[in-house]
């Protein structure tokens, strides 16, 4: 059977990844699994922006995909950007195996607030389910509610919720019924 796989880079809570385990089991229907911890990213680490570089994540995930994985997910405590943007909250292939999330931004401490635990547990879903859902193929959603919906900031996370709306939903389940007949992952929407 397959599996969604988490893959943290470096430390990462217990608690972030059985919250993580149980939020994706919920919203995907698919056995969550854990992967060793990897390596510090050193390597994406870019010193003009003193920030990581998301793209070398999903390209070492990539390459480590178990056999069994229908998507991996990478969580880093690092902050994380892409070259056209200044930070992302996470990072992932649309269609592909491989999405990646930061925990950084998702922290109170970032904003020099004080730490609100649950608060960052639930951003975390939502990151998750986020990223994931583009693993899937679903592309952002209008609906600022939905896990789908864009996030450019953190305010605009904090209105979504991990679920994805009705619309989201019906691809979704249109897309999982494609990958257990075993079409793969290369669909197209």
């Amino acid at each position: 059977m397959k599996a969604i796989y988490l893959a943290p880079f470096g430390t990462i809570d217990e608690e972030v990844l059985s919250t993580l385990e149980i939020c994706i089991w919920q919203i995907f229907g698919y056995e969550v699994k854990r992967m060793s911890n990897l390596s510090d990213p050193s390597f994406a680490f870019d010193p003009k922006t003193k920030q990581y570089n998301s793209t070398p994540f999903l390209k070492d995930l990539i390459q480590r995909v178990p056999h069994d994985a229908v998507k991996i997910l990478g969580m880093t405590n690092y902050d994380i950007f892409i070259p056209m943007l200044s930070f992302v909250f996470g990072h992932a292939q649309v269609n592909g195996p491989a999405a990646v999330i930061s925990l950084a931004r998702l922290r109170q401490e970032f904003y020099h607030l004080p730490e609100n635990k649950n608060l960052f547990l639930n951003r975390v879903m939502k990151e998750a389910v986020h990223e994931l859902g583009h693993t899937f193929g679903l592309l952002h959603c209008a609906d600022a509610r939905c896990a789908m919906s864009l996030s450019n900031a953190i305010q605009q996370v904090d209105k979504k919720t991990e679920e994805l709306c009705s619309n989201c939903s019906i691809l979704f389940e249109d897309i999982t019924k494609q990958i257990r007949r075993g079409n793969g992952m290369e669909i197209k929407q």
